[in-house]
């Protein structure tokens, strides 16, 4: 199960994952999280949630379902906007509830072009047989 982090910062679940997960997204409520103690930040933890404060909640769209945490990823040092991230989905158990993680993979898409000028040094030395 896979999905994506937009260029603008939203979660988004497309709706093949969302048919997958046992989870009613239009009355579910997530709270968020991370690893404690790390500096670069690898998966993100959605767990549902029975409390709608201090919740995010999911909101329909026209291919799956999107979270709004534009805020808060780039507080976490999630550069959304420069580089494309995509994420696995793990399922387990938490405290009685379920949970979700969020595997990120970045997907740098500024690729460096090959150098395309004048050769410099020393010209190869030239093989004779």
């Amino acid at each position: 199960m896979t999905g994506y982090i937009s260029a603008t910062g939203k979660i988004v679940f497309p709706t093949k994952t969302v048919s997958e997960l046992a989870i009613d997204f239009n009355n579910a409520s997530f709270k968020i999280g991370t690893q404690e103690g790390k500096r670069k930040v690898k998966s993100l933890y959605l767990i549902l949630s029975s409390i709608e404060e201090d919740a995010f909640q999911f909101e329909k769209a026209p291919k799956g379902y999107t979270l709004s945490l534009a805020i808060l990823l780039k507080k976490i040092g999630i550069d959304f906007s420069s580089a494309k991230y995509s994420f696995t989905i793990e399922s387990f158990d938490y405290e009685g509830s379920t949970g979700l993680e969020l595997q990120l993979n970045s997907e740098d898409s500024i690729l460096k072009a090959p150098y395309m000028g004048k050769p410099r040094g020393r010209k190869p030395k030239a093989l004779t047989a």
